[in-house]
């Protein structure tokens, strides 16, 4: 877009500036999106951190997508996430019955967010792990990471990626809480900086 000044035709001046978000809580979050694993299934996990900035504060617009294996290693190629009901257009949400092993959560206002899925399974020299994309306002680019389990320390000594990052690996393997879940907070910037990936 170019901004002509009226008193001046010859003048051109620069565009302002665009505000990047938060626009995530619009069109991409969907009903039970963070609610991966099939109703029931005696494998399921419970994922949940916040999203915090460069300042710590939690950011309560941010969303987060989850890709995970199957527990015994497979990628699930099954439709299913985001159905619709093909007379309103609305959705329907998830089948309950198979494993896409897809999701979004929406961050709430304390930055919280949250999934259900299944514990993935290894996949090649890889400890098991969920990938991760961030979206949040600032953000002109969305983030990658991944979320790695604790509970196998030989499979996280001898993941590739770990082992690549060194003293930072802690950004990227979750803590078991007391309750059977697991925390991951997300560090966008400043001490503690979650590790992100870029994709080639």
């Amino acid at each position: 877009m170019t901004i002509i000044d009226t008193a001046d035709p010859d003048q051109v001046l620069p565009t302002p500036s665009h505000t990047v978000g938060p626009f995530y809580g619009y069109a991409l979050p969907f009903p039970g999106g963070e609610e991966v694993a099939p109703l029931g299934h005696p494998d399921t996990i419970t994922v949940h951190g916040r999203v915090l900035d460069g300042a710590g504060d939690p950011l309560p617009d941010a969303l987060i997508e989850l890709w995970g294996p199957r527990p015994d290693g497979t990628v699930p190629r099954v439709d299913g996430s985001l159905r619709r009901d093909p007379a309103t257009g609305g959705h329907l949400g998830r089948n309950g019955v198979e494993f896409t092993g897809w999701g979004r959560s929406q961050t709430d206002a304390r930055g919280h967010w949250y999934a259900r899925t299944l514990r993935p399974g290894a996949r090649g020299r890889n400890a098991p792990y969920l990938g991760v994309c961030v979206f949040a306002r600032g953000l002109l680019v969305h983030l990658f990471t991944r979320i790695y389990l604790p509970g196998d320390d030989a499979a996280l000594a001898a993941d590739p990626l770990l082992a690549r990052v060194g003293d930072r690996r802690d950004t990227l393997i979750a803590g078991a809480e007391p309750d059977g879940t697991y925390r991951f907070d997300i560090r966008l910037q400043g001490e503690g900086e979650t590790v992100f990936l870029e994709f080639q």
